[in-house]
């Protein structure tokens, strides 16, 4: 017999060890976890999704009363999902879409099959229409290990202070960690915010492992790109969520930056035609295209590829973006707060010069990634850029309240000052005479 290879030996101590530690292996479990709401699109309707750790049935029950029965039944599907570390992990992701909900009622839900159910939950369904004032929690680079913002989410959200999360990339660090375990635990925390309010998402550099597969196995977001790139109506917006991780990993394929272009070129033409009703165009993506902090990620380069597209000429976002006259741009990637003023081209575009934000003549950049990660916060450069508004190196969100087609509220909540708004702005802008930038 030939002896063992060293190699193979040190794995099989290393496997047993961590056994060891962790103990016998648990018997898969039937209960649902890892519970969260997103919206799908479609007026009336919110999406549950969880897991389990066997196969089982897909049910929601739900109603309108706090106590006693839940009258209501929706089904749904389940897939299996297969972590792709070292274990093979798997587990089942169940999908269930709740139809005919009555616009702004809240409902009582729990989710799960005659094997095993959650414990009840509350939600508000989304109001119908362009004429009402949604709030929104944004923020990005939320990790496992150091939630700063976490807590204080939670108390927001059982206060009732909003209607839909923004998470703007980056989760867990990272969602495949230690045979996707990480994973898991950061969507058992997320539970209590994300099970309440419709959490939606956009990609990030940490979700790149095994092709994105964990960002796109465990949410649920509409369109049918994967929830890799899709837009969706919320009051007087028009919300777009893209990647701009397509421009880093080309491994994964060079024609979805082509694909995704052009889509959102599509999108934005169908936004415009669509501003009387939904006047704000805002848009969502991970890493920002500038930056003034002290690293060296691509919001520091002068032609970053967000910006500028691939090979500094193709498919750039920002020339897109002016041209269809998107407001406001959401960025997450630096783990610091940052307000620019309204910007195109490295020029400054304020609407005046006593009321900058008043009538932009250019997008306006919020970067909110403080929420807290076990990478800690990003220091910023030792001068702000002239584009630079505002700078917070803190732990904390930001809330983002559509007051209506002329109005949106921008909050900066710091959470190392207790929940002190630490930035206070608002973008206006006049439906008469509103137009394009070009």
């Amino acid at each position: 017999m030939r002896p063992l290879c060293p190699c193979w030996s040190c794995c099989c101590v290393l496997l047993a060890f961590s056994l060891g530690v962790r103990g016998a292996p648990e018997a898969p479990k039937a209960a649902p976890e890892q519970v969260h709401l997103s919206y799908p699109g479609e007026p009336g309707s919110m999406t549950v999704t969880w897991t389990t750790w066997v196969p089982t049935h897909s049910e929601v029950q739900f109603g309108t009363q706090l106590t006693g029965p839940l009258p209501l039944r929706a089904q749904g599907t389940f897939s299996r999902f297969m972590d792709g570390g070292i274990l093979q992990r798997k587990f089942y992701i169940h999908r269930v879409t709740l139809r005919g909900l009555l616009p702004g009622v809240q409902y009582v839900y729990r989710c799960g099959s005659s094997q095993g159910w959650s414990r009840r939950f509350r939600f508000r369904a989304l109001k119908n229409g362009a004429h009402w004032s949604p709030r929104l929690a944004v923020f990005g680079d939320l990790g496992a290990d150091n939630p700063k913002a976490l807590p204080r989410l939670r108390r927001d959200t059982q206060q009732g202070m909003y209607d839909a999360v923004l998470h703007v990339g980056d989760f867990a660090y990272n969602m495949d960690q230690d045979n996707a375990r990480v994973g898991d635990k950061f969507m058992r925390l997320i539970e209590p915010v994300a099970a309440s309010l419709p959490y939606m998402t956009c990609p990030g550099n940490h979700e790149e492992r095994y092709n994105f597969s964990h960002y796109k196995a465990r949410f649920s977001m509409p369109g049918n790109n994967q929830g890799l790139w899709y837009s969706w109506d919320l009051g007087p917006a028009h919300i777009i969520s893209f990647s701009t991780e397509v421009y880093f990993f080309l491994n994964y394929g060079r024609h979805l930056v082509e694909r995704q272009f052009h889509w959102l070129e599509s999108d934005l033409q169908k936004a415009n035609k669509n501003r009387a009703a939904r006047p704000w165009i805002i848009t969502m993506g991970h890493r920002p295209m500038y930056c003034s902090n002290a690293d060296l990620d691509d919001c520091t380069w002068h032609e970053s590829k967000v910006r500028k597209g691939l090979l500094g000429k193709l498919y750039g976002l920002e020339d897109l973006f002016y041209k269809y006259g998107v407001d406001l741009q959401l960025w997450a990637h630096e783990h610091s707060y940052e307000r620019l003023w309204p910007i195109y081209n490295y020029q400054v575009f304020n609407g005046s010069r006593e009321m900058p934000y008043t009538n932009p003549r250019g997008p306006v950049h919020i970067i909110t990634g403080s929420a807290g990660c076990e990478e800690r916060l990003t220091p910023f450069s030792l001068f702000p850029r002239p584009w630079s508004a505002l700078r917070v190196r803190e732990y904390g969100y930001t809330r983002l309240h559509i007051l209506n087609g002329t109005h949106v509220h921008i909050q900066q909540v710091s959470d190392d000052q207790d929940g002190k708004i630490v930035d206070d702005v608002w973008v206006v802008r006049p439906l008469l005479g509103r137009m394009l930038y070009l």
